[in-house]
């Protein structure tokens, strides 16, 4: 392939997010998943547990505000043992340099300040470090842009739709400028990473609230893919300035791209009446058919850039992942162009089963390793399934 991705990729992600969120006394603390795993300290070992299980990608980023202490000012040493502790194990990484957090000395999303110092930190990586070649510049927009300028949960804390729609275009743009960099740089390829909501109607009459959600959620692949936005998509930009969305339209591209769908058991969005007690598989069957759309829309080669068993229990966590590969094989057999797999992630993480909103240290079990760095028996049906020559039905 052009973009030098494999024809089917098994991956494994680390949980690295850090936002911050409003802590239980109402003052804002960061939420540094990291630090909550223990990952800066055991990240060598951390690295070399996913190699050991076959898998040779990793989707792997350093908290941004690690790197640049102060701005323009940058401290490469836990990137350095990272991609070093990447080429030791034989794991390639995806990049990602933003995960829902921007350094102190940045006020915020909805400050478009941010964006140039994001440009000249992805400028310092990539003279830095010559290996890499996949690239998340910006780890989920939508959902970035979502929870700080609608839902008031991180980070800016707004809750406007024109907040939210501000803070959308300058991520997107901040994306979109860093690979722009990376492909004249060197070639390399956005492999994406996006929350991927599937609104389904449970209730009679629903179908244009179905719609309208769906234009909105797809809004973020509109901007960066260049596809013209429905009406409800739409009136949300004409507040934003003409040279912002110029400059956005200019940039946006579907060459050297594998679109990322973050999909989990709680991704699906039941409109006008409470959710139904669904199966697993019945929940992957909602998938594939908003798969279907969304590649009749953009007609991009897509993967699983995430997914878990997160709102399920763990002794759902082996059903899930065989029921996923089984339709994503399905989708291949009608030449629909999937590209892989990622697990998200190698271990538990910390309050996501409130979306980081009551920072508590609860533990999120949704990794392929407990707390103690024991494997459970995903991490074996991963690891199977990566041996075989390609994903294929169960």
């Amino acid at each position: 392939m052009s973009d030098g991705f494999p024809d089917f990729a098994w991956a494994v992600g680390e949980e690295g997010s850090d936002p911050w969120v409003e802590g239980r006394d109402g003052r804002p603390v960061r939420h540094d998943q990291f630090a909550a795993s223990g990952h800066y300290e055991r990240l060598e070992r951390d690295l070399a547990d996913v190699a050991e299980l076959g898998i040779g990608i990793v989707r792997y980023g350093m908290p941004w505000r690690r790197s640049e202490l102060a701005p323009g000012r940058y401290d490469w040493s836990l990137w350095d043992r990272a991609l070093a502790a990447c080429e030791r194990a034989g794991l390639e990484p995806i990049v990602d340099f933003c995960h829902f957090g921007l350094p102190d000395h940045y006020a915020g999303f909805a400050d478009p300040a941010w964006v140039e110092g994001f440009v000249r930190y992805v400028d310092a990586f990539l003279a830095r470090y010559r290996a890499p070649r996949w690239f998340t510049p910006v780890n989920e927009p939508g959902i970035t842009a979502l929870m700080s300028g609608l839902l008031g949960n991180w980070n800016d804390r707004l809750r406007s739709r024109g907040d939210w729609v501000r803070i959308l275009a300058h991520v997107c743009l901040a994306n979109l400028e860093a690979l722009a960099r990376v492909r004249a740089d060197r070639g390399g390829a956005w492999i994406g990473a996006e929350g991927f909501g599937v609104p389904v109607a449970v209730a009679a009459g629903q179908e244009e609230a179905v719609e309208e959600r769906r234009a909105l959620e797809w809004l973020v692949w509109d901007l960066q893919l260049g596809v013209a936005p429905p009406p409800a998509g739409e009136r949300e930009l004409a507040a934003l300035p003409d040279g912002l969305r110029a400059r956005i339209a200019g940039l946006a591209t579907r060459e050297h791209v594998v679109a990322g769908h973050d999909f989990y058991p709680v991704s699906l969005a039941p409109i006008g009446g409470p959710a139904p007690a669904w199966t697993v598989e019945e929940r992957v069957d909602l998938y594939v058919e908003e798969a279907r759309r969304w590649y009749a829309r953009y007609g991009v080669p897509f993967w699983v850039a995430e997914t878990s068993n997160l709102s399920l229990p763990l002794e759902q966590q082996v059903p899930w992942l065989r029921a996923l590969v089984a339709r994503l094989e399905r989708l291949r057999a009608e030449a629909l162009p999937v590209r892989g797999l990622c697990w998200y992630s190698r271990g538990d993480q910390y309050d996501w089963q409130t979306a980081l909103v009551h920072p508590v240290g609860a533990v999120t079990e949704v990794g392929l390793f407990d707390p103690s760095r024991k494997a459970r028996p995903v991490a074996r049906e991963l690891a199977r399934l990566a041996r075989l020559p390609r994903a294929r039905a169960l």
